[in-house]
């Protein structure tokens, strides 16, 4: 990450309160079936959890994220695996790894053919891609919401997310030469941690949305978008995310 890029992440605050995004990523990790020796490239390693998984069944991993801040708190908690701190779309590796696994990560990056390309270009042939992310209406009750409450205040909603279809995204893996051998779009809804569940989940994961907005319009807005859904998304004092995930294999063959 370049210096001039700032890092909304507050990787201690992730560690604590979103641990359900490691959690529900250790199924991921059995999908890719990892075998002892393989070469494993972990994109958007988060703080290192799934990575140090993948080392323990004996896997050689390499982790990267964008984010500075996870960086150092992974090389902290499992200081023998190497995390970088390096954006997908700047790697350079070139038929080094079995498998590239990457958790909750690719609805992050706005350029997805070039994500997979270099993904695809890091892999050995024969090497398989194995991913999960935000699929298509991904949190759609929550973004509605958000850009409802922008545009009662006039202020325009960008959205930070990339959430393909199925079609979308195997389209692409297949025009940078992956073979699909599987891909799966289905609802997970994802419960938030605590009375402040929803707020807190906009507020890690929707930080950009707010970085022109006075401190005073942001509360107003957060708070007229918690007490709108929470006929919807809170029950027996417990926040559920309307989460929609995108799971894929591809294989690198030639």
């Amino acid at each position: 990450m370049g210096n001039n890029v700032k890092d909304n992440w507050n990787a201690s605050i992730y560690d604590g309160s979103h641990q359900f995004v490691s959690k529900y990523g250790e199924s991921l990790v059995d999908l890719l079936d990892p075998q002892k020796g393989e070469a494993v490239f972990d994109v958007g390693c988060g703080t290192g959890d799934l990575a140090n998984s993948l080392a323990k069944l004996g896997c050689n991993v390499i982790g990267i994220d964008k984010s500075a801040n996870m960086v150092q708190l992974a090389r902290v908690k499992y200081s023998e695996i190497p995390f970088h701190v390096k954006d997908v779309l700047e790697i350079d590796y070139k038929d080094e790894f079995d498998a590239v696994f990457s958790n909750a990560t690719l609805h992050w990056i706005k350029q997805p053919k070039d994500a997979l390309q270099a993904i695809f270009h890091s892999l050995k042939v024969g090497g398989r891609f194995v991913a999960e992310f935000g699929g298509e209406g991904n949190v759609k009750m929550i973004t509605e919401e958000i850009r409802k409450q922008f545009a009662r205040v006039g202020i325009e909603y960008k959205s930070p997310w990339y959430y393909p279809s199925i079609g979308q995204y195997t389209s692409l893996m297949e025009e940078v030469g992956f073979r699909v051998t599987f891909a799966a779009h289905f609802d997970r809804p994802t419960r938030l941690e605590g009375e402040h569940g929803l707020r807190n989940w906009i507020e890690m994961f929707g930080t950009s949305f707010f970085e022109s907005v006075p401190a005073q319009t942001k509360n107003e807005i957060m708070t007229r978008v918690v007490d709108n859904l929470k006929t919807f998304l809170y029950k027996d004092d417990q926040w559920t995310a309307d989460y929609k995930r995108l799971r894929v294999i591809g294989y690198k063959l030639n």
